[in-house]
Protein backbone atom coordinates (compact mmCIF):
# COMPACT_ATOMS: atom_id res chain seq x y z
CA UNK A 1 0.00 0.00 0.00
CA UNK A 2 1.34 3.44 -0.95
CA UNK A 3 0.70 5.93 1.86
CA UNK A 4 0.88 9.71 1.53
CA UNK A 5 1.30 11.55 4.84
CA UNK A 6 0.41 15.24 4.80
CA UNK A 7 2.28 17.30 7.38
CA UNK A 8 2.03 20.91 8.49
CA UNK A 9 3.44 24.05 6.90
CA UNK A 10 7.01 24.45 8.13
CA UNK A 11 6.45 28.07 9.16
CA UNK A 12 3.61 26.99 11.46
CA UNK A 13 5.76 26.51 14.53
CA UNK A 14 3.82 23.59 15.99
CA UNK A 15 6.69 21.41 17.10
CA UNK A 16 4.55 18.53 18.32
CA UNK A 17 2.71 18.30 14.97
CA UNK A 18 5.98 18.18 13.03
CA UNK A 19 7.33 15.55 15.42
CA UNK A 20 4.19 13.46 15.00
CA UNK A 21 4.44 13.44 11.20
CA UNK A 22 8.18 12.70 11.25
CA UNK A 23 7.75 9.87 13.77
CA UNK A 24 4.88 8.29 11.87
CA UNK A 25 6.77 8.48 8.58
CA UNK A 26 9.82 6.81 10.12
CA UNK A 27 8.03 3.97 11.88
CA UNK A 28 5.79 3.19 8.87
CA UNK A 29 8.89 2.97 6.67
CA UNK A 30 10.69 0.84 9.25
CA UNK A 31 7.72 -1.53 9.06
CA UNK A 32 8.31 -1.93 5.31
CA UNK A 33 5.68 0.43 3.90
CA UNK A 34 5.98 2.74 0.88
CA UNK A 35 5.52 6.13 2.51
CA UNK A 36 5.98 9.74 1.44
CA UNK A 37 5.65 12.82 3.65
CA UNK A 38 4.37 15.96 1.91
CA UNK A 39 4.32 19.42 3.48
CA UNK A 40 3.17 22.74 2.01
CA UNK A 41 6.09 24.49 0.34
CA UNK A 42 7.24 27.89 1.55
CA UNK A 43 6.77 29.99 -1.58
CA UNK A 44 4.91 33.19 -0.75
CA UNK A 45 6.21 32.89 2.81
CA UNK A 46 9.72 33.67 1.57
CA UNK A 47 8.61 37.27 1.28
CA UNK A 48 7.56 37.48 4.94
CA UNK A 49 10.77 39.33 5.86
CA UNK A 50 10.07 41.96 3.20
CA UNK A 51 6.41 42.30 4.17
CA UNK A 52 6.29 41.40 7.91
CA UNK A 53 2.74 42.71 8.36
CA UNK A 54 1.55 40.34 5.67
CA UNK A 55 3.49 37.29 6.96
CA UNK A 56 0.37 35.51 8.23
CA UNK A 57 -1.50 36.07 4.98
CA UNK A 58 1.45 34.94 2.88
CA UNK A 59 1.44 31.72 4.90
CA UNK A 60 -2.28 31.27 4.27
CA UNK A 61 -1.56 31.69 0.58
CA UNK A 62 1.02 28.91 0.69
CA UNK A 63 -0.98 26.27 2.52
CA UNK A 64 -4.58 27.19 1.73
CA UNK A 65 -4.33 28.40 -1.88
CA UNK A 66 -1.22 26.92 -3.52
CA UNK A 67 -0.74 23.64 -1.68
CA UNK A 68 -4.17 22.04 -2.37
CA UNK A 69 -3.41 21.93 -6.13
CA UNK A 70 -0.06 20.27 -5.48
CA UNK A 71 -1.69 17.81 -3.06
CA UNK A 72 -4.41 16.94 -5.59
CA UNK A 73 -1.78 16.09 -8.20
CA UNK A 74 0.42 14.06 -5.83
CA UNK A 75 -2.43 12.19 -4.14
CA UNK A 76 -3.50 10.48 -7.36
CA UNK A 77 -0.52 8.10 -7.21
CA UNK A 78 -1.20 6.92 -3.64
CA UNK A 79 -3.61 4.35 -2.24
CA UNK A 80 -4.49 6.31 0.90
CA UNK A 81 -3.89 9.87 2.09
CA UNK A 82 -3.34 10.56 5.78
CA UNK A 83 -3.72 14.13 7.05
CA UNK A 84 -1.51 14.13 10.14
CA UNK A 85 -3.28 17.10 11.78
CA UNK A 86 -7.04 17.57 11.87
CA UNK A 87 -6.54 21.28 11.14
CA UNK A 88 -5.65 20.13 7.62
CA UNK A 89 -9.08 18.53 7.15
CA UNK A 90 -9.78 21.50 4.87
CA UNK A 91 -7.82 19.60 2.20
CA UNK A 92 -10.32 16.73 2.16
CA UNK A 93 -12.47 18.14 -0.68
CA UNK A 94 -9.36 17.86 -2.90
CA UNK A 95 -9.09 14.14 -2.06
CA UNK A 96 -12.53 12.93 -3.10
CA UNK A 97 -10.94 10.25 -5.28
CA UNK A 98 -8.70 8.90 -2.52
CA UNK A 99 -9.36 7.05 0.74
CA UNK A 100 -8.56 9.41 3.62
CA UNK A 101 -7.51 9.20 7.26
CA UNK A 102 -7.30 12.23 9.55
CA UNK A 103 -5.56 12.23 12.92
CA UNK A 104 -7.42 14.35 15.46
CA UNK A 105 -5.12 15.47 18.26
CA UNK A 106 -7.61 17.57 20.23
CA UNK A 107 -10.74 19.65 19.75
CA UNK A 108 -9.60 22.63 21.83
CA UNK A 109 -9.48 25.25 19.05
CA UNK A 110 -12.86 24.17 17.70
CA UNK A 111 -14.41 24.23 21.18
CA UNK A 112 -12.94 27.70 21.84
CA UNK A 113 -14.39 28.96 18.57
CA UNK A 114 -17.81 27.54 19.49
CA UNK A 115 -17.73 29.26 22.89
CA UNK A 116 -17.60 25.98 24.84
CA UNK A 117 -14.32 27.10 26.41
CA UNK A 118 -13.78 30.67 27.56
CA UNK A 119 -10.10 30.81 28.47
CA UNK A 120 -9.19 32.46 25.18
CA UNK A 121 -11.11 34.61 22.73
CA UNK A 122 -11.33 33.54 19.09
CA UNK A 123 -11.68 36.27 16.46
CA UNK A 124 -14.28 36.25 13.71
CA UNK A 125 -11.93 34.85 11.06
CA UNK A 126 -10.72 32.23 13.53
CA UNK A 127 -14.30 31.13 14.21
CA UNK A 128 -14.97 30.80 10.48
CA UNK A 129 -11.76 28.82 9.99
CA UNK A 130 -12.58 26.39 12.82
CA UNK A 131 -16.10 25.98 11.43
CA UNK A 132 -14.53 25.12 8.07
CA UNK A 133 -12.26 22.54 9.70
CA UNK A 134 -15.17 20.92 11.54
CA UNK A 135 -17.36 20.81 8.43
CA UNK A 136 -14.50 19.28 6.42
CA UNK A 137 -13.69 16.75 9.12
CA UNK A 138 -17.16 15.27 8.69
CA UNK A 139 -16.17 14.01 5.22
CA UNK A 140 -13.20 11.86 6.33
CA UNK A 141 -13.37 8.12 5.80
CA UNK A 142 -11.62 7.43 9.13
CA UNK A 143 -10.80 9.76 12.03
CA UNK A 144 -7.98 8.48 14.22
CA UNK A 145 -7.97 10.04 17.70
CA UNK A 146 -4.91 10.05 19.95
CA UNK A 147 -6.95 9.41 23.10
CA UNK A 148 -10.41 8.26 24.14
CA UNK A 149 -11.12 11.73 25.52
CA UNK A 150 -10.36 13.28 22.14
CA UNK A 151 -12.56 10.71 20.40
CA UNK A 152 -15.51 11.46 22.70
CA UNK A 153 -15.27 15.19 21.94
CA UNK A 154 -14.69 14.66 18.22
CA UNK A 155 -17.63 12.25 17.90
CA UNK A 156 -19.93 14.68 19.70
CA UNK A 157 -18.94 17.65 17.54
CA UNK A 158 -18.78 15.96 14.15
CA UNK A 159 -21.80 13.67 14.66
CA UNK A 160 -20.01 11.09 12.50
CA UNK A 161 -20.88 7.41 12.70
CA UNK A 162 -18.95 5.95 15.68
CA UNK A 163 -17.60 3.30 13.31
CA UNK A 164 -15.57 6.04 11.56
CA UNK A 165 -13.41 6.51 14.66
CA UNK A 166 -10.34 4.69 15.88
CA UNK A 167 -8.35 5.44 19.04
CA UNK A 168 -4.63 5.18 18.24
CA UNK A 169 -2.45 6.51 21.07
CA UNK A 170 0.79 8.22 20.14
CA UNK A 171 3.88 6.08 20.38
CA UNK A 172 6.71 6.88 22.71
CA UNK A 173 9.67 7.52 20.41
CA UNK A 174 12.09 4.72 21.27
CA UNK A 175 14.98 7.20 21.13
CA UNK A 176 13.81 8.53 24.51
CA UNK A 177 15.65 6.58 27.20
CA UNK A 178 17.72 7.42 30.29
CA UNK A 179 20.81 9.42 29.31
CA UNK A 180 24.13 8.80 31.12
CA UNK A 181 24.73 11.49 33.75
CA UNK A 182 28.02 12.78 32.28
CA UNK A 183 26.53 13.13 28.79
CA UNK A 184 23.45 14.88 30.17
CA UNK A 185 25.54 17.25 32.30
CA UNK A 186 27.34 18.61 29.23
CA UNK A 187 24.06 19.38 27.51
CA UNK A 188 22.56 20.93 30.63
CA UNK A 189 25.51 23.25 31.10
CA UNK A 190 24.79 24.54 27.60
CA UNK A 191 21.33 25.50 28.88
CA UNK A 192 22.73 27.30 31.91
CA UNK A 193 21.96 24.49 34.35
CA UNK A 194 24.71 23.54 36.75
CA UNK A 195 24.93 20.56 39.09
CA UNK A 196 21.78 21.42 41.05
CA UNK A 197 18.43 19.73 41.65
CA UNK A 198 15.56 20.93 39.49
CA UNK A 199 11.91 20.38 38.63
CA UNK A 200 11.18 20.31 34.92
CA UNK A 201 8.31 21.69 32.84
CA UNK A 202 7.98 21.59 29.05
CA UNK A 203 5.25 23.24 27.01
CA UNK A 204 4.28 26.16 24.84
CA UNK A 205 2.46 29.28 25.99
CA UNK A 206 -1.04 28.04 25.21
CA UNK A 207 -3.53 28.66 28.00
CA UNK A 208 -4.11 24.96 28.63
CA UNK A 209 -0.43 24.39 29.51
CA UNK A 210 -1.26 26.28 32.70
CA UNK A 211 2.09 28.04 33.21
CA UNK A 212 0.81 30.43 35.89
CA UNK A 213 -0.10 27.40 38.01
CA UNK A 214 3.31 25.83 37.34
CA UNK A 215 5.02 28.91 38.82
CA UNK A 216 2.60 29.16 41.75
CA UNK A 217 3.01 25.49 42.60
CA UNK A 218 6.80 25.74 42.36
CA UNK A 219 6.75 28.63 44.83
CA UNK A 220 4.70 26.55 47.26
CA UNK A 221 6.96 23.51 46.86
CA UNK A 222 10.00 25.58 47.87
CA UNK A 223 8.42 25.98 51.31
CA UNK A 224 8.79 22.20 51.82
CA UNK A 225 12.20 20.96 52.97
CA UNK A 226 12.76 18.41 50.14
CA UNK A 227 12.44 21.15 47.51
CA UNK A 228 13.78 24.21 49.31
CA UNK A 229 16.90 24.32 47.11
CA UNK A 230 15.34 23.27 43.80
CA UNK A 231 15.14 25.31 40.64
CA UNK A 232 12.40 25.21 38.05
CA UNK A 233 13.60 24.58 34.50
CA UNK A 234 11.12 25.52 31.79
CA UNK A 235 11.61 24.43 28.17
CA UNK A 236 9.68 26.09 25.38
CA UNK A 237 8.86 29.67 24.48
CA UNK A 238 9.79 32.39 27.02
CA UNK A 239 7.31 33.10 29.77
CA UNK A 240 4.58 35.55 28.93
CA UNK A 241 4.74 38.87 30.85
CA UNK A 242 1.91 37.97 33.23
CA UNK A 243 3.60 34.68 34.16
CA UNK A 244 6.91 36.45 34.75
CA UNK A 245 5.19 39.06 36.92
CA UNK A 246 3.66 36.25 38.97
CA UNK A 247 7.10 34.68 39.44
CA UNK A 248 8.50 38.02 40.65
CA UNK A 249 5.55 38.56 42.98
CA UNK A 250 6.00 35.07 44.47
CA UNK A 251 9.74 35.66 44.94
CA UNK A 252 10.90 32.75 42.75
CA UNK A 253 11.92 34.42 39.48
CA UNK A 254 15.62 34.04 40.29
CA UNK A 255 15.15 30.29 40.73
CA UNK A 256 13.61 29.74 37.28
CA UNK A 257 15.77 28.78 34.30
CA UNK A 258 14.31 29.13 30.81
CA UNK A 259 16.03 27.03 28.15
CA UNK A 260 14.01 28.13 25.15
CA UNK A 261 12.95 25.53 22.59
CA UNK A 262 15.28 22.51 22.74
CA UNK A 263 16.08 19.63 20.40
CA UNK A 264 15.15 16.05 21.26
CA UNK A 265 18.62 15.19 22.58
CA UNK A 266 18.58 18.10 25.04
CA UNK A 267 15.00 17.27 25.97
CA UNK A 268 16.08 13.73 26.75
CA UNK A 269 18.89 15.10 28.95
CA UNK A 270 16.43 17.30 30.83
CA UNK A 271 14.02 14.43 31.46
CA UNK A 272 16.89 12.16 32.56
CA UNK A 273 18.26 14.69 35.05
CA UNK A 274 15.13 16.27 36.53
CA UNK A 275 13.79 15.38 39.94
CA UNK A 276 10.38 15.10 38.30
CA UNK A 277 8.29 16.46 35.42
CA UNK A 278 5.62 18.95 36.50
CA UNK A 279 2.88 18.83 33.86
CA UNK A 280 -0.37 20.28 35.31
CA UNK A 281 -2.18 20.89 32.02
CA UNK A 282 -5.80 21.95 32.10
CA UNK A 283 -6.50 19.94 28.95
CA UNK A 284 -4.52 17.91 26.44
CA UNK A 285 -5.23 15.82 23.40
CA UNK A 286 -2.73 13.20 24.55
CA UNK A 287 0.18 14.51 26.64
CA UNK A 288 3.36 13.24 24.99
CA UNK A 289 5.74 14.59 27.68
CA UNK A 290 4.20 12.17 30.20
CA UNK A 291 5.43 9.03 28.45
CA UNK A 292 8.66 10.64 27.22
CA UNK A 293 9.59 11.51 30.79
CA UNK A 294 8.65 8.07 32.08
CA UNK A 295 10.78 6.44 29.37
CA UNK A 296 13.73 8.51 30.66
CA UNK A 297 13.19 7.37 34.27
CA UNK A 298 11.74 10.74 35.25
CA UNK A 299 8.75 10.63 37.65
CA UNK A 300 5.69 12.50 36.42
CA UNK A 301 3.32 14.80 38.30
CA UNK A 302 0.28 15.73 36.24
CA UNK A 303 -3.40 16.60 36.37
CA UNK A 304 -5.94 14.14 37.69
CA UNK A 305 -8.14 14.37 34.58
CA UNK A 306 -8.46 12.66 31.21
CA UNK A 307 -6.45 12.09 29.13
CA UNK A 308 -3.47 12.81 31.41
CA UNK A 309 -4.46 10.18 33.98
CA UNK A 310 -5.14 7.65 31.20
CA UNK A 311 -1.70 8.21 29.65
CA UNK A 312 0.15 8.25 32.99
CA UNK A 313 -1.72 5.23 34.28
CA UNK A 314 -0.84 4.07 37.78
CA UNK A 315 2.75 5.27 37.32
CA UNK A 316 2.23 9.02 37.78
CA UNK A 317 1.34 11.25 40.73
CA UNK A 318 -1.87 13.21 40.23
CA UNK A 319 -2.74 16.63 41.58
CA UNK A 320 -5.80 18.93 41.62
CA UNK A 321 -5.79 22.28 39.83
CA UNK A 322 -7.84 24.21 42.34
CA UNK A 323 -5.77 23.86 45.54
CA UNK A 324 -2.06 24.73 45.45
CA UNK A 325 -1.31 23.68 49.03
CA UNK A 326 -3.07 20.35 48.58
CA UNK A 327 -1.23 19.78 45.29
CA UNK A 328 2.15 20.52 46.88
CA UNK A 329 1.47 18.13 49.75
CA UNK A 330 0.40 15.44 47.26
CA UNK A 331 3.69 15.86 45.39
CA UNK A 332 5.82 15.59 48.53
CA UNK A 333 3.92 12.50 49.62
CA UNK A 334 3.66 10.91 46.17
CA UNK A 335 7.38 11.17 45.36
CA UNK A 336 8.62 9.63 48.60
CA UNK A 337 8.92 6.29 46.85
CA UNK A 338 10.72 7.64 43.80
CA UNK A 339 12.32 4.33 42.85
CA UNK A 340 8.95 2.62 42.55
CA UNK A 341 7.61 5.47 40.40
CA UNK A 342 10.61 5.24 38.07
CA UNK A 343 10.16 1.49 37.57
CA UNK A 344 6.40 1.65 37.03
CA UNK A 345 6.83 4.66 34.76
CA UNK A 346 9.26 2.80 32.53
CA UNK A 347 6.79 -0.09 32.29
CA UNK A 348 3.91 2.27 31.48
CA UNK A 349 5.86 4.08 28.75
CA UNK A 350 6.62 0.74 27.09
CA UNK A 351 2.87 0.25 26.53
CA UNK A 352 2.92 3.12 24.00
CA UNK A 353 5.02 1.26 21.48
CA UNK A 354 5.85 2.17 17.90
CA UNK A 355 4.65 -1.29 16.84
CA UNK A 356 1.19 -0.66 18.33
CA UNK A 357 0.97 2.72 16.60
CA UNK A 358 1.92 1.20 13.23
CA UNK A 359 -0.63 -1.61 13.66
CA UNK A 360 -3.33 0.92 14.55
CA UNK A 361 -2.70 3.10 11.51
CA UNK A 362 -2.42 0.18 9.09
CA UNK A 363 -5.85 -0.96 10.30
CA UNK A 364 -7.13 2.62 9.82
CA UNK A 365 -5.78 2.69 6.24
CA UNK A 366 -7.48 -0.59 5.40
CA UNK A 367 -10.72 0.69 6.93
CA UNK A 368 -10.46 3.92 4.87
CA UNK A 369 -10.01 1.95 1.64
CA UNK A 370 -13.03 -0.21 2.46
CA UNK A 371 -15.13 2.86 3.34
CA UNK A 372 -14.12 4.53 0.08
CA UNK A 373 -15.19 1.46 -1.90
CA UNK A 374 -18.56 1.40 -0.11
CA UNK A 375 -19.17 5.10 -0.82
CA UNK A 376 -18.07 5.16 -4.44
CA UNK A 377 -18.05 1.56 -5.62
CA UNK A 378 -14.55 2.26 -6.96
CA UNK A 379 -11.43 0.33 -5.99
CA UNK A 380 -8.46 2.70 -5.99
CA UNK A 381 -5.84 0.58 -4.24
CA UNK A 382 -3.43 -1.34 -6.43
CA UNK A 383 -3.02 -3.83 -3.59
CA UNK A 384 -5.37 -5.89 -1.53
CA UNK A 385 -5.84 -3.77 1.61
Amino acid sequence: MKILLVGNYSKNYQQSMHRFADLLCRILRDAGNDVALLRPRVILGRFAGTFPRAAKWLGYGDYLLLFPFWLWIKARSFDVVHLCDHANAVYLPWLRGRPSVVTCHDMLAIRLARGELTQQRTGRLGRLYQRWILRSLRTAHVVACVSTQTMVECERLTQLDPLCFKVIPNAMDRRFSPMPADEAALLLRGCGIQDEPFIFHVGNNSWYKNKPYVVELFAKLRTFAPYANHRLVMAGLPMQPEVERAAVRLGVRQYIVETGTVDDRTLRALYSSADFLLFPSIQEGFGWPIVEAQACDCPVVTTNAAPMNAVGGSAAAYIPLDAVSQAAEAIVLGLKNRGCMVLSGRQNAALFSEEAMVAGYMAAYRQAVEAHVRRTGTVTSRETP
